[in-house]
């Protein structure tokens, strides 16, 4: 179990993320929705052990078997495969391939990472959080500049990795869509506070929430069955 406890995140006079209680359990996939500014991105800085909260406590967290994938990828200018076996012991390329099948990039293990395309640099990114067994991975809209296709085969590596390690896997995402189609649990986040937690299917279709109903409405998501 990991877990957060009156943490807040606090700039001069602005406080940009307060969570009381929140605990993540493993083998679970958890969504972070919000309008911009709700503070999805500082609840996974601050979970990756990138920012230091302003106060709290956070238990069971490991950074040696935590990573995570900013929203802008970046590839270096080398092969695809070295840019997945650099993260890895032992340059281990037979996993570097088994992650990169995984994400539909294998047949452009031997392209150099400077000529991709946004989207095939956050599928290459990717492939490098899930080329070895880790128990939080932490992702920031990991599909943003990916195309439909490439979108399902990303969901699908996602919920493979899951089963796979039982890690703890957040994500944050602009599209309830995405979050109903692979996400066990969704947070709905708003001006740092989390206005709704739990099973993905209840809070997307029975938000408790006016917050997260107007949110939702303006996605054009049903509120009910």
């Amino acid at each position: 179990m990991i877990s957060m406890h009156n943490v807040t995140q606090v700039y001069g006079t602005r406080c940009v993320l307060n969570i009381e209680d929140m605990s993540f359990e493993p083998g679970r996939i958890y969504a972070l929705m919000g309008p911009n500014g709700s503070g999805k991105t500082t609840l996974l800085r601050i979970m990756a052990g990138i920012l230091q909260p302003t106060t709290g406590e956070l238990t069971g967290f490991d950074p040696a078997s935590t990573g995570y994938m900013p929203q802008r990828a970046y590839a270096f200018g080398f092969s695809v495969l070295k840019n997945v076996t650099m993260a890895l012991e032992n340059a281990d390329e037979e996993a570097a391939m088994e992650a990169l099948r995984a994400v539909g990039m294998d047949h452009m293990a031997q392209a150099n990472g400077s000529g991709l395309s946004g989207g095939e640099a956050q599928r290459l990114a990717l492939a490098r959080m899930i080329a070895r067994p880790r128990r939080l991975l932490l992702l920031d809209e990991p599909t943003s500049a990916t195309d439909i296709a490439g979108m399902g085969q990303v969901e699908k590596a996602l919920v493979d990795y899951v089963d796979k390690t039982n890690c703890v896997l957040v994500f944050s995402t602009h599209s309830p869509a995405q979050a109903s189609r692979f996400a066990t649990d969704v947070v709905m986040l708003q001006d740092g506070v989390a206005m709704e937690m739990g099973d993905a299917k209840s809070v997307l279709l029975h938000p408790k929430t006016e917050a997260a109903r107007t949110f939702l409405q303006h996605w054009q998501i049903r509120t009910e069955e």
